[in-house]
Order: C-alpha cells, then structure tokens, then sequence
C-alpha cells in the first residue's frame, strides 16, 4: 500500500503538468518515457495548446485576462459585467495542477464555470494556448505556485467587491466563496481550507497523501492532520480507480467529518474532463455543486440529494456521500 502512495504522490506532478491531461506511460518515479511516448505527449500538448477558448454554456459568456492589481493571476469572468444585472458573482478560486505557474492549464473548465456567473482566479500566467503572456521556453523547467496564492486571489476579490473605483465594486456576493484545484492543486485548496470565509471545498482528481515526502514537491505536503480543519462540505471529482488520487480521495472521505460527495466518473483517469469541450461532465458537476452550495439552488442540489439523485442515475459515474441525504 505504501508503494502505491508513493507513486501516486509522483504522479501527480507528472500527470498535471501543464497542457498534459492525459495518463503518463509510467508511473514509476524516476522513469522516463520512451522516445515514442514523449513524442505522443507532446503531440497532445501542442493539440490542447492548439484548442480555442471557449465562452462556456451559461448566460454570460465568459473570457480570461490578467490585471494590474492582481500581479501574477490570472481572472476568468462574464465578458460583460452589466449582463449580470442584479446577479451577484460567486468566487472560485483555483489550484492549478502540478501546483504549476499555468493558470491557463485547465482554461476551458475555468471559462464554462465563470460563464454561469462567477468570478474565477488561477495563480500564475497565461502560458498556453491563446493570447500566452508569458510562454515557457521549450525544455524550461515549469514554475510552482503556493496555497498562499489562493488567498491572495481571495483577499483582492472581495478589496475590489468593496472598492468604488474597481469594475467588482458591488457585484460579488461574499458569501458564496469556494475553493478547489486539480491533484496538487487541491492539496494546495486543502491547505487553506480552514479559512472560515470558504463556503465549500472542490477536490478534482485530488486526494491527501496517506505516506510523508521524502523530495519537495510544493504543496503536496498536505497531511492528513489537515482534514479535521474542514468545516464545509466537499465535494470530490474523480476518474474512476485508474486515477492515481482515487485511492488517497477514498481516504479522505472516511476521515472528514463534514458533508462529502464523490462523483467518480468511471474510465477518464486522473486527466478527467478538463480538455473535453466547455470542460466536459466534470464541470458540469463542478457548476451545479457551486449553484447548490453558494446559491442555494435546489434544482441544481437535486444532481447530488436524495435517493435517486441525478448523478447516481447517471451510470457514467460512481456515488459516494456521506452526511448528504
């Protein structure tokens, strides 16, 4: 057991660097691909740095940009801030995986969730796909981020929602405030889950490690200690059993002592939906949680509750709850 920990602590990095979401050919650390698998991994990160932003399936159509005032983030959001009338903008703010410095590395799933109204912030810069402010050189290490990140995109979202000059001035309701990230990027979420501001915690193909590190791998540190500091739902996105954070996800779930759902989608593996159009079904799920747990939306909180709940009818996905009925 402790051998498999190990790996899958390994793999998180390698299979969330960015542009790259799909298995890697080893999960052995240490080993490299054969000059053919690395030739198909950079073919599939040329093809996703190669795919369109995308404005998302809500009401506002969404786009991505950097700002002044927020240095060293990137801010997902409705492209036309009066389109939202009286609608107040939720925040979700974003771990990137491999805790890498590419907030444009899960961009469509970014862009499909602010399209549904919410202001949504990755640490980092625009370093693939369109509109890259800040390419990385070919063969360049990637950089890393921190936790602290989050809640510097936190703490500039609500200064500019009580800012007169800001263009958020008014529009963000502070009560609907979510955190989550991918793999290294949820263990980053994880570490600042304690903050009482957070409405809801989202893990996407994510789980705390069960062994402690021997190497530095940023945030993946997160120790299980860090689960009884939880004090809102979460919400899991998984792959099924061949995504390398199902088994530390799994072991989440029976130690937290607060709601959990796991929505565990059988066969994708730990690069899910995130290069699926609009970010796919993960998504999906990801925006009717927020609408449930920021918004208090009952229809949406219908994919989750009750015995026949949508996802449990949907026989792409495996169900876990706990104190959800």
């Amino acid at each position: 057991m402790n051998g498999i920990l190990r790996i899958t602590a390994i793999s998180f990095l390698t299979l969330s660097a960015p542009g790259f979401a799909a298995e890697p050919p080893a999960l052995v650390p240490g080993a490299t691909p054969t000059p053919e698998q690395a030739a198909a991994q950079a073919a599939e990160r040329a093809r996703q740095a190669s795919l369109p932003d995308t404005p998302g399936t809500g009401r506002y159509a969404a786009l991505k940009e950097e700002v002044g005032s927020l240095p060293d983030h990137v801010v997902y959001r409705p492209a036309k801030l009066d389109s939202l009338g009286a609608k107040k903008l939720g925040v979700y703010v974003f771990g990137n995986g491999a805790c890498s410095d590419d907030a444009a590395s899960s961009r469509l799933h970014l862009l499909e969730v602010a399209s549904h109204g919410y202001l949504v912030i990755a640490p980092g810069r625009i370093r693939t796909g369109p509109g890259a402010t800040a390419p990385v050189p070919a063969g360049a290490p990637q950089g890393r981020n921190t936790s602290q990140e989050l809640t510097k995109a936190l703490d500039w979202a609500l200064k500019q929602n009580a800012d007169p000059k800001s263009p958020y001035y008014g529009r963000i309701d502070p009560k609907a405030l979510a955190v989550s990230g991918y793999s290294c990027g949820g263990a980053m979420a994880m570490k600042v889950a304690a903050d009482p501001r957070w409405k809801t915690v989202i893990m996407m193909n994510s789980g705390l490690l069960n062994v402690p590190l021997t190497v530095s791998l940023a945030d993946m540190d997160a120790s299980k200690d860090l689960l009884a500091t939880v004090h809102t739902p979460v919400l899991y996105t998984l792959g099924g059993e061949s995504d390398v954070a199902w088994i530390n996800a799994m072991d989440d779930f029976k130690r937290l002592q607060v709601p959990v759902f796991i929505a565990d989608l059988k066969g994708v593996g730990h690069g899910g939906t995130y290069w699926q159009p609009n970010g796919g079904k993960a998504a999906q799920v990801v925006v009717a949680w927020l609408e449930w747990q920021l918004r208090g939306d009952k229809k949406a909180g219908q994919m989750f509750t009750g015995r026949d709940c949508g996802l449990c009818r949907d026989d792409a996905w495996v169900v876990h709850r706990k104190k959800i009925s």
